[in-house]
């Protein structure tokens, strides 16, 4: 029998890499924004910076932080405390119960401006795509990995989760940066896409809107969602200057900002003159009644 640790250990960046490059041809194929550049401003950086070395160390950093809490409570991950699950029960909680998590966090992020300062790297590119996902600060990303991470190793979960989660993980992140021109229909009302997910990137936007990364349904149901019909956003980034090197961008959280308010987060609504506002789930049923109800690239 194949020992699953060492079967996703090769399969998750086999799945990562494959995914990866089948966005990258539906974003030259159906683009969501066209002319978008694939070596766009800060490519380079994103994927050697971001992607590459800061996950790696990271990674390192944050498993001797979980191993320092695991051996603080006792060895509290060697009572498998959700060990009798299945896998795919430990996957199924992990992935709720953390989403949650990071709709909420990602929510005070847009709201208090010293969250806002570990969260502005993500949102200053001006050209969205496959890779966007990536460019997050080292902090959040400490931050928000060690509270991802810890339970499934303290709780005991199987060896395997990690890694199935991983790749869940930055499988999901790029689809919902990547510019391609998906249509959910109803599968919009549960799970999240690139149809949504651009917005909360949109420059137009200032409180934060669409703030769910898996599932859609978080938005829905708290409130703050936002899919206009027939409308795309004019643009995305931010509107105060960002710089452009890796370590000036960690660095820039840190640097002493200007007593006016920052334009995210804001407490202004999140509605632009021509641009609807927020939409309930019943708004969004009523109009959604024509849409399909499969996924579908839609065709130019």
């Amino acid at each position: 029998m194949t020992d699953p640790v060492a079967l996703w250990t090769w399969l998750s960046p086999t799945l990562i890499v494959t995914g990866a490059l089948a966005l990258v041809a539906l974003e030259r194929r159906y683009p969501y924004s066209p002319g978008q550049r694939f070596l766009r401003a800060g490519f380079w950086g994103d994927l050697v910076g971001y992607a590459l070395v800061q996950s790696y160390l990271l990674g390192l950093l944050i498993a001797h932080i979980i191993a320092g809490i695991d051996g603080a409570t006792g060895g509290l991950s060697r009572r498998h405390l959700i060990g009798g699950w299945s896998v795919p029960a430990q996957l199924a909680f992990f992935i709720v119960t953390h989403d949650l998590y990071i709709y909420l966090f990602h929510r005070l992020q847009h709201r208090f401006p010293l969250l806002w300062r570990i969260h502005e790297a993500h949102h200053a590119t001006a050209e969205v795509d496959w890779l966007s996902g990536a460019r997050s600060h080292a902090l959040e990303i400490l931050i928000n990995q060690t509270i991802e991470f810890a339970p499934i190793l303290l709780l005991g979960a199987a060896p395997e989760v990690v890694l199935i989660k991983v790749t869940i993980d930055a499988l999901w992140g790029m689809y919902i940066h990547s510019n391609v021109d998906v249509r959910s229909g109803r599968l919009q009302w549960i799970l999240n896409g690139p149809e949504m997910h651009r917005w909360h990137h949109a420059i137009e936007i200032r409180d934060g809107v669409n703030f769910a990364t898996k599932f859609a349904y978080w938005d829905w149901l708290l409130g703050s969602a936002h899919h206009p019909s027939g409308r795309k956003p004019s643009g995305y980034g931010i509107s105060e200057p960002f710089p452009t090197g890796f370590l000036a961008q960690q660095l820039h959280a840190f640097a002493p900002r200007p007593p006016a308010a920052p334009e995210r987060p804001g407490t202004q609504p999140a509605v632009v003159k021509g641009l609807p506002a927020r939409r309930s789930m019943a708004t969004f049923m009523r109009g959604a009644r024509e849409a399909p109800g499969n996924v579908l690239v839609k065709k130019r």
